[in-house]
């Protein structure tokens, strides 16, 4: 069982689908037994990491061939992406593994799902501001110098 079993594979309205659609290099379902290398591969992640994430509970179950080999399959791809996404907004380690524990726990964690969600999602607004405030500064910067350059003599020859 991964992370995500516990939500639907198809998309309806209401869902709780942890990615958009998926690649185009994806094997169909049934047919999805990825190795950690084609795994690395497909999401640039190192093999390192996908190990790490298992230890820390992010992916603690991911398949094992008969031989013991990680098998990923399209959901664990649909997970990684959403880790990706989450690793983007800022959002701590800790705050992901608990996401991931509360999707594992089942739909009565909903509440509690909602409100890490949202408070990452005013983190990252908050971080947007910043930084399109940092851009206007460099903005003006960039047009006090462009204006200024036209203006001296030596630029003129």
């Amino acid at each position: 069982m991964t992370v995500i079993e516990t939500t639907s594979t198809t998309s309806t309205a209401g869902t709780d689908s942890c990615a958009g659609p998926p690649r185009q290099s994806r094997r169909p379902d049934g047919q999805d037994r990825y190795t950690i290398s084609e795994v690395v591969d497909l999401t640039g992640l190192t093999a390192h990491t996908l190990r790490w994430y298992e230890r820390i509970g992010l992916m603690p179950h991911i398949d094992r061939s008969h031989t013991g080999q990680r098998r990923y399959r399209n959901r664990d791809l649909d997970w990684l992406d959403l880790v990706g996404k989450l690793r983007l907004t800022g959002m701590p380690v800790a705050d992901m593994v608990r996401y991931a524990e509360l999707v594992r726990e089942g739909d009565h964690t909903y509440t509690e799902r909602f409100e890490l969600l949202k408070a990452t999602r005013q983190d990252v607004r908050s971080r947007i501001a910043e930084l399109q405030d940092t851009l206007n500064v460099l903005d003006r910067k960039i047009n006090f110098y462009a204006d200024t350059g036209r203006d001296l003599p030596s630029e003129r020859a």
